[in-house]
């Protein structure tokens, strides 16, 4: 019964172990026919077609005069930044400019019917292109394909890379989609927030200097591999000289003005009734000049060219280069997937509304695959896109649509106005864009501070991308990261519970002044599941309690040996005493001797035998959410080895599966009884206190047991 009386309450309940409990409470029984009936209802199959079209879902609800003027500014907005972008991302990825438009384009359709977010900006994403740029420069660098391709005969370097990017994208797409139908989004959660900032910072450095060939107008071969980034650096050094200084004083322009509007839109976004597309509005400007001076003969600027206009016939993916191509795919699928994820689940949160991991894997994989049909590369989400699509009205993915449209009119009729538009523009855009991954390098310092095992998982992650590559790097920081959680679960902060004076909490005894705990009783916390890896680690902190049960039953066993050569009366009934040492490690059983020992008193003979203060031993199980069979046969041998030297051992709040498990695995015997296991910490100190309300002093060290072969 539950009183409450102000800001205190009183609870009258009986004391209840596990066993009494379950003996007044009856649990509900589960009919798994029923179960299965009414799984297959109507409604859940409708939910379950639905799910898989979420454009139906969102269009039922759809506020035409509401949302349609908000979501058609925003695609326009995305769409002319999706163009500038998809140029530019391109490059990024070693292929021609204008293969960009076809990724901003293909997936953006397939997302619009699959996809749960309604305000992420599929296409194009700088992290990806890199990713891409390191898979084509591998299988054709600019000397020419060094493998064996049947497909590559006849067909240019450009054609070749173009050929790999689709092919990999491809596999990516495969990859995304067998993920989503399997329901194993959860995949993605292994990538922590602390692991994605690392890697995504490396992967703006990489960027970064990827630019750099653009911005000084060198013409610097792309290198792919471990220490590929320390080659790109010297290739550019040592050719530094040859700056073209059009392109340079070009990009320094961009970047400053580009910069300082950004900054102007995230101080006054809240007065501005849509940000200012300063990168668009540059790159007409850059544009405009280029053509009306000619920079590309005057003064040798590498401009985009020849835009072909319209769509190129679908192809299907190589399967040799996707045999060559599938490490790297893999990761790509993973790193793309957790990017929009996480963006995603940002827009979804804000707006109220629920996203579904395994449809976004469907989704993306579809979009990539359907996308590299059309010769699209690796497609996923870029943040400042997408914040664009939000913060101008976008309420729907008909924002999406209008920014495909866009690309769309561009790709077939005005395309060839952005053939003077100078690499170098584009090469500046990416790099200004790319500040909000480099400055979280400003984490570092709070990471250590606050986490030092995540601390280092990022730094882990951020050197082993720069230097080995952003596939390698990815491993390696996936590695490191699970090694930190082996660390945390392998090596838990156990601690030694007391009561809070005057309430039934208990806590840690070193972090509270005013507590009690009564004598005689040890109550151990153990805060992480017991498996294989932890479960030596736990009998060490259960021994760092008081003593080591096993060294006291040896020296229990050797004294009562000595007491019984004392005993040369023949009023006594002796047992068969073993030589062999391995029966030190097992109880005696005294149940037939005519004596019982008081083993903390003074023992005769000067015998020697270590005291034992403890007559309870209480483990709280509250944190332990699994068991393995290594860690239950382990805390089984623990536990018998505090009974054999008379500690009373107790479990309380044992999780319902992890009794089952006991049960169905043979734990109890004559030692070990299900009575053991209490419902609350406090249940089991009340049990205790009444069993042992005064702490006993005999200092008696034999008392006689009255048996038939006892001589009184």
């Amino acid at each position: 019964m539950l009183r409450p009386t102000g800001k205190q309450y009183v609870v009258t309940r009986p004391l209840y172990s596990e066993d009494a409990f379950a003996d007044e409470h009856a649990k509900v029984q589960s009919n798994m026919s029923c179960c299965l009936i009414g799984f297959w209802n109507s409604k859940r199959v409708k939910n379950a077609a639905l799910s898989l079209l979420p454009i139906v879902g969102w269009m039922r609800i759809y506020r035409l005069k509401e949302w349609l003027l908000s979501d058609i500014v925003s695609g326009v907005s995305t769409g002319l930044v999706a163009v500038l972008q998809g140029l530019a991302y391109a490059l990024l990825a070693s292929l021609p400019a204008w293969y960009g438009l076809f990724t901003a384009f293909f997936p953006v359709i397939v997302y619009l019917f699959l996809g749960t977010s309604r305000h992420i900006s599929v296409g194009a994403f700088p992290v990806l292109s890199l990713m891409v740029s390191a898979v084509v420069t591998r299988m054709v660098p600019d000397e020419g394909s060094l493998f064996n391709i049947t497909g590559f005969q006849g067909l240019s370097i450009e054609e070749q890379r173009v050929m790999v990017a689709a092919s990999v994208t491809f596999l990516m797409g495969l990859m995304q989609l067998a993920m989503g139908l399997l329901q194993i989004g959860f995949i993605v959660m292994y990538l922590s927030d602390t692991l994605v900032s690392g890697f995504t910072t490396a992967a703006a450095v990489h960027i970064l200097v990827s630019q750099l060939k653009f911005v000084l107008g060198l013409e610097v071969r792309g290198l792919s591999g471990p220490l590929s980034i320390i080659y790109t650096l010297q290739k550019i050094f040592v050719q530094i000289e040859k700056t073209n200084m059009c392109d340079l004083a070009t990009s320094l322009v961009i970047m400053v003005v580009v910069f300082l509007v950004k900054e102007l839109n995230d101080r006054y976004k809240a007065k501005l009734p849509v940000p200012i597309p300063v990168e668009v509005i540059m790159t007409v400007i850059a544009c405009g000049i280029s053509y009306a001076f000619d920079f590309k003969e005057k003064f040798k600027v590498d401009v985009v060219g020849h835009i072909p206009m319209g769509y190129e016939s679908p192809v299907a993916p190589n399967m040799e280069i996707i045999g060559h191509t599938a490490v790297e795919a893999f990761p790509m699928a993973i790193v793309g997937f957790a990017v929009a994820f996480s963006v995603a689940k940002v827009y979804a949160v804000k707006h109220d509304y629920t996203i579904d991991g395994n449809q976004e894997l469907i989704a993306f994989g579809a979009s990539n695959i359907f996308g590299a049909a059309f010769k699209s590369f690796a497609a996923s989400t870029a943040l400042s896109r997408s914040a664009v699509q939000e913060s101008t009205g976008g309420k729907t993915q008909i924002a999406g649509l209008i920014s495909a449209l866009i690309v769309m009119v561009v790709t077939l009729a005005i395309g060839f106005l952005l053939e003077p538009l100078p690499k170098s523009v584009l090469g500046a855009v990416v790099i200004v864009n790319l500040k909000g991954m480099l400055m979280q390098v400003c984490d570092v310092p709070y990471l250590w501070r606050r986490d030092r095992p995540d601390c280092v998982v990022w730094l882990v992650t951020c050197l082993a991308s720069i230097l080995l590559g952003l596939d390698l790097g990815l491993a390696v920081g996936l590695g490191a990261e699970l090694i930190t959680v082996v660390f945390r679960t392998q090596f838990p902060r156990c601690s030694v519970l007391a009561n809070i004076t005057g309430t039934d909490i208990y806590k840690d005894r070193k972090d509270y002044v005013s507590i009690y705990e009564p004598e005689g009783v040890k109550i151990f916390r153990i805060p992480s599941p017991i498996f294989f890896a932890n479960i030596d680690f736990f009998r060490g902190k259960l021994v760092e309690v008081g003593f080591n049960p096993l060294r006291v039953l040896r020296k229990r066993n050797k004294a009562m040996r000595t007491i019984r050569k004392l005993l040369e009366k023949g009023e006594l009934q002796m047992l068969p005493v073993s030589s062999n040492m391995e029966d030190l490690d097992k109880p005696i059983d005294f149940k037939d001797l005519p004596l019982r020992v008081n083993w903390n008193s003074d023992l005769p003979a000067n015998i020697q035998v270590p005291r034992v203060d403890v007559h309870s031993l209480i483990l709280d199980f509250s944190a332990v959410s699994f068991l393995d069979i290594s860690a239950l046969k382990g805390l089984k041998a623990a536990i018998k080895e505090f009974i054999w030297v008379e500690v009373e051992v107790y479990i309380v709040a044992c999780d319902a599966h992890i009794l089952e498990k006991l049960h169905s695995c043979m734990f109890f015997d004559e030692d070990i009884k299900s009575s053991m296991f209490f419902l609350t910490l406090h249940d089991a100190m009340l049990h205790v206190s009444e069993k042992h309300p005064v702490r006993s002093e005999n200092t008696n060290y034999l008392t006689k047991v009255i048996t038939p072969h006892t001589v009184l």
